[in-house]
């Protein structure tokens, strides 16, 4: 089984106090794709390279300190890594990182994404908006050319049943009925996989991956599924078990893993 964990830190420093190591020390992936590391090169040298045992490959912003940034930490060495997909406004946001795990008789690759949030104001919902168009057809181009799983904070709950209050948040970033198109094009259009409801087309609750920090949302379990994975149609085929951690709380978002019946 090839296991892969994706896992938006909210800070890879304040994770790491909060046991993300040890945790990944007992859950073993082979791959985890983490979002919003908030940190530059110098506060990842010689700390954060390798975690639990896992080597780690980056794209960090540059147009602000402490912001965005995305990673993948593997135990396979990958054949070529490739960070931002060309965007001028967005890669400078560390939003995407690819690494790929070719051979002579497969392309393949892991991605992984940090879509922008447009919650805190009608600008940044303008650059959500402006990153889905431009971001549907590179994925278009990549489905063309290789098999991958995209995993990441897509900042997206598709329908209604992937967060609590879906009624009331019908106007609120992360359900509105643009974003919700969107995803509903890359499944039917792209025909790329959403492969936790792949394996469970009908969880609620269990299904959740962020909650927010006001009025105990974690407590209550009042939350969103925002986390996914996205897989071509042969690579989602192939998974087996999925599995969102909710015993400790590393962030506002929960990891989640699926483990896929293949090796590299």
């Amino acid at each position: 089984m090839f296991k892969i964990t994706s896992l938006n830190l909210n800070g890879i420093r304040s994770a790491a106090t909060k046991g993300v190591e040890a945790w990944l020390e007992k859950h073993r992936p082979d791959c985890i794709c983490v979002q919003e590391i908030k940190a530059q090169q110098p506060d990842l040298a010689g700390r954060f390279e390798v975690l639990a045992g896992m080597n780690g490959h980056f794209h960090l912003a540059t147009s602000k300190k402490g912001y965005s940034g995305v990673g993948i930490y593997t135990r396979h060495e990958p054949s070529e890594v490739i960070a931002g997909y060309g965007s001028p406004e967005f890669d400078p946001e560390g939003r995407y990182l690819e690494a790929r795990f070719d051979t002579p008789k497969r392309k393949f690759s892991v991605v992984s994404c940090y879509f922008p949030s447009g919650s805190s104001g009608p600008e940044r919902q303008e650059a959500k908006f402006r990153f889905l168009a431009e971001f549907f057809p590179y994925l278009h181009q990549l489905k063309a050319q290789r098999e991958f799983v995209l995993c990441g904070d897509v900042n997206i709950a598709h329908k209604e049943i992937d967060l609590k209050n879906w009624k009331s948040n019908q106007k609120n970033s992360g359900f509105l009925p643009e974003e919700r198109a969107w995803m509903t094009r890359v499944i039917d259009e792209l025909a790329l996989v959403d492969v936790y409801r792949h394996l469970k087309p009908e969880t609620t609750g269990d299904a959740y991956t962020w909650w927010s920090n006001r009025g105990q949302a974690y407590a209550k379990n009042v939350g969103w599924r925002l986390d996914y994975h996205l897989a071509t149609p042969a690579i989602a085929q192939l998974a087996r078990y999925e599995s969102i951690y909710k015993d400790e709380k590393f962030s506002d978002h929960a990891p989640i893993s699926i483990d896929y019946d293949m090796k590299l």
